[in-house]
């Protein structure tokens, strides 16, 4: 691993730095490796997920089997896995559609949204300025979203919200798990081989409507196996070294990555929509994270 390098190794701060930071340029990498492979129509959606899942399934099992960690078989949970495949193969279908910074957006928001929702319902409570937060991701995402020139194609964001309700419930039970005590990285691997015949199923089912290039593949299985399966070992790495609220919030860092990414490689514009509705969004999510919520009532 990077951290076991002499020089981080003397300077803790600095590796954590570069590791986190190696961690979200992965996560907005994987939007923009899918709206390349599919805007350049190399691959279809339903074979970029399956190819994604599967690579992510092989890198993390291979880092396992380096790192002499226990077999997998009893990791993860196959609601955890349905979750994981819902996730990857609306994202897949939700970028034929739309932006990369747009995507990214609806898909961050609608995960912190689902993850506050659930803490909600199990009793956590919002001061005055978590609830004005909440409220102004809520709006940004409606601003986003209204009808317009600029707005993005309802299809492709209902897809992407979807994909980011089915994140934010496979990050909440990897939470339980880790309260569980559970090698999240294990757990991870478990999951992702239970949602690749997930992920095959759906290739197969869409195979008449499906093509497949080389360029497609190599950008299918770098989103798998780097941006996603060793993204999620780089970030494993950086996890144990940040408090709750610094992991949370430089995560805002993603959509803005992404978006910065689309107009540098895809020519996509950075719009004054986006520009406001990321603002809103994000501005909101971090007065939650901030101090908007209080513990639990007893």
């Amino acid at each position: 691993m990077p951290s076991r390098s002499p020089t981080l190794a003397r300077h803790p701060a600095l590796a954590t730095l570069l590791l986190t930071a190696l961690a979200m340029l992965a996560f907005a990498a994987n939007s923009l490796l899918c709206r390349i492979a599919l805007r350049q129509g190399s691959i279809d959606p339903a074979s970029f997920g399956a190819i994604r899942l599967a690579a992510g399934a092989a890198a993390l099992l291979l880092v396992m089997r380096l790192q002499s960690r226990p077999r997998t078989e009893k990791a993860g949970d196959w609601p955890a896995a349905a979750m994981l495949f819902l996730y990857v193969a609306c994202f897949s279908f939700a970028y034929l559609r739309l932006a990369a910074g747009s995507g990214a957006l609806i898909l961050f928001g609608m995960v912190q949204l689902t993850m506050f929702a659930a803490g909600l319902r199990a009793g956590e409570r919002f001061t005055a300025r978590g609830w004005l937060g909440l409220a102004l991701a809520a709006g940004g995402l409606v601003l986003l979203l209204l009808p317009g020139v600029a707005a993005p194609s309802p299809a492709g964001a209902a897809l992407m919200a979807v994909a980011g309700v089915a994140w934010g419930v496979y990050s909440l039970r990897g939470r339980q798990s880790g309260e569980k005590r559970t090698d999240p990285l294990a757990a991870t691997a478990g999951n992702f081989v239970r949602a690749t015949p997930l992920g095959i199923a759906l290739w197969l089912a869409w195979a008449a409507r499906g093509h497949v290039e080389a360029r497609g593949v190599a950008l299918a299985l770098a989103s798998g196996a780097l941006t996603s399966g060793l993204g999620y070992v780089v970030w494993y790495a950086a996890l144990p070294r940040l408090k709750a609220l610094q992991a949370a919030s430089v995560q805002l860092s993603v959509p803005l990555i992404a978006a910065l990414g689309g107009v540098l490689l895809l020519d996509e514009a950075f719009t004054a929509r986006l520009a406001l509705a990321a603002l809103a969004i994000l501005g909101g999510i971090a007065l939650v994270l901030g101090g908007g919520r209080l513990t639990r009532p007893s």
